[in-house]
């Protein structure tokens, strides 16, 4: 099942404990032409798993579900060890592919088609889902477990084979997933996966053409990249991109809720979401207020390894990630000439001295076209942006290239429907953080990013299958549509 544990491959690459700095491991990366060998059994793979009832396979992912259920403290330790966060938000990534299991496991005795009148006597139409082949499955470090099941079980649910290529910051976690497919039954080549750089492995995979599917969570940049060679070569394509997520909060807002909100949507995970809050635009009536309580709590945040218990939050990824969240505060201090509030610098107390977390860092009096309140900085920084009216608010809000998550604190029920109608984002929450997406709705964005594709759901579904068309005649005649009409 999977190629890169029978890898030939001399180069390894190491897996680092971000919270302190240890190799915990080394990994072979995959060659190109090893990739061609998991294409291949997966190609070959997929001439018998499309003819599996669709009902078999959900009683696989059922099985898989079951496994993740008994491993999910092992998975969850995993995770936070190789990726850094806290045991509490692992354990939810791990019980995100536990409900997609159940979820897709239940749509295997669906999987609904149409049956629809035909405009001719004695003909019967109707519409049903076809697999597409085998699909590329490229998936980021910071949900190792949930990305991963979000692609990989609807994928297999409908009938198509997948080689999974996954950030070489979280190697461990998908190798334990892959073992666990493999446990619950899912045959000999149906899931493979490369381990290795998305700029060799990950080119070689989705340039390849017997790849019919790229599925991709990532940056814009790279997606951007994907998707015009995916373009080139007639494959579906579907992309996960990048946000820029804020949360406004109006005068009459609950305060208490929408602080709670906005510490959690801005530094759980360490700021490093897609989905995170990384702009909170307050009304000016109560943003001194506001701003003080948020600067408070957010320096008593507990920092530390994502191992203990009593952390709330745990290390950046690694350390390329430490500089480039250091480099937007410079930006945000320097460029931007922004107030820093709070934090804007490495943390290093204690145990923390050899790991790469940084400190909640706040920016204050923001204004909309500043880098730091523009660009994805993935990482514990929030810009705070004071506005005077609710239509402000909401230019604000929708004043960004990106598109995924937006928030509304208010308690007035016609802003509230407003904002549903007026926010430009795929995901929209009222009274709620930018973040805690469920998997029974779709996932993704507009603008930049995504391209128009949704995960998760029965949205899902759409990405991982074709509709065919049937039209069956009875009349034992020719009958032309529309001419005969």
């Amino acid at each position: 099942m999977s190629q890169a544990l029978r890898s030939p491959s001399t180069h390894r690459f190491p897996n680092i404990d971000p919270a302190t700095g240890q190799v915990l491991g080394t990994y072979v990366e995959a060659t190109p032409s090893e990739v061609d060998v998991a294409v291949e059994a997966a190609q070959k793979a997929y001439l018998s798993w499309r003819k599996v009832p669709a009902p078999k396979r959900g009683e696989i992912l059922l099985k898989a579900m079951e496994l993740l259920k008994d491993r999910k403290e092992a998975l969850a330790r995993t995770e936070t060890r190789e990726m850094g966060k806290v045991l509490k938000e692992a354990r939810g990534d791990v019980q995100e592919a536990i409900d997609t299991a159940f979820y897709y496991a239940g749509e295997g005795r669906r999987l609904f088609g149409q049956t629809t009148p035909s405009e001719l006597s004695e003909k019967f139409c109707l519409s049903i889902r076809s697999p597409i082949g085998v699909c590329a499955l490229i998936t980021p470090w910071n949900f190792p477990i949930a990305i991963p099941s979000w692609k990989i079980f609807p994928a297999l649910l409908c009938g198509n084979t997948v080689i999974l290529k996954p950030s070489s910051d979280a190697p461990e976690s998908a190798i334990q997933f892959v073992r666990i497919l493999q446990e619950a039954g899912v045959p000999e080549g149906a899931v493979n996966l490369v381990l290795g750089r998305g700029s060799t492995v990950g080119a070689a995979l989705t340039q390849h053409p017997q790849v019919r599917l790229v599925s991709f969570t990532g940056s814009s940049q790279v997606g951007a990249s994907i998707g015009a060679g995916a373009a080139q070569h007639f494959k579906k394509c579907s992309l996960e991109m990048g946000g820029k997520n804020a949360q406004i909060v109006m005068e009459d807002a609950d305060l208490d809720l929408a602080l709670e909100g906005a510490l959690w949507g801005a530094f759980g995970t360490t700021g490093q979401r897609c989905t995170a809050t990384s702009r909170v635009i307050v009304h000016r009536e109560v943003y001194q207020h506001f701003t003080e309580r948020l600067v408070e709590r957010a320096q008593k945040i507990r920092i530390g390894n994502g191992l203990q218990e009593s952390t709330e939050m745990g290390p950046l990824v690694n350390e390329a990630q430490l500089h480039q969240v250091q480099a937007y505060v410079e930006i945000g201090k320097n460029q931007d000439g922004a107030r820093l509030l709070c934090g804007g610098k490495r943390y290093t107390e204690g145990a923390c001295a050899d790991g790469f977390f940084y400190a909640p860092t706040l920016f204050g009096e923001a204004r909309p076209q500043m880098r730091i309140a523009q660009e994805e900085i993935f990482g514990p920084v929030v810009c705070l942006i004071p506005v005077r009216s609710f239509e402000e608010a909401l230019e604000t809000l929708n004043h960004t290239e990106y598109g995924l998550s937006g928030s509304i604190y208010t308690r007035d029920v016609r802003r509230v429907l407003r904002a549903i109608q007026e926010i430009e984002t795929g995901i929209t929450y009222v009274n709620a953080p930018t973040i805690g997406a469920e998997v029974h709705l779709p996932f993704g964005g507009v603008k930049h990013t995504g391209n128009g594709h949704r995960e998760a759901g029965t949205a899902a579904l759409d990405i991982f299958s074709e509709w065919k068309a049937v039209y069956i005649d009875y009349s034992g005649r020719l009958q032309k549509a529309q001419i005969d009409s």
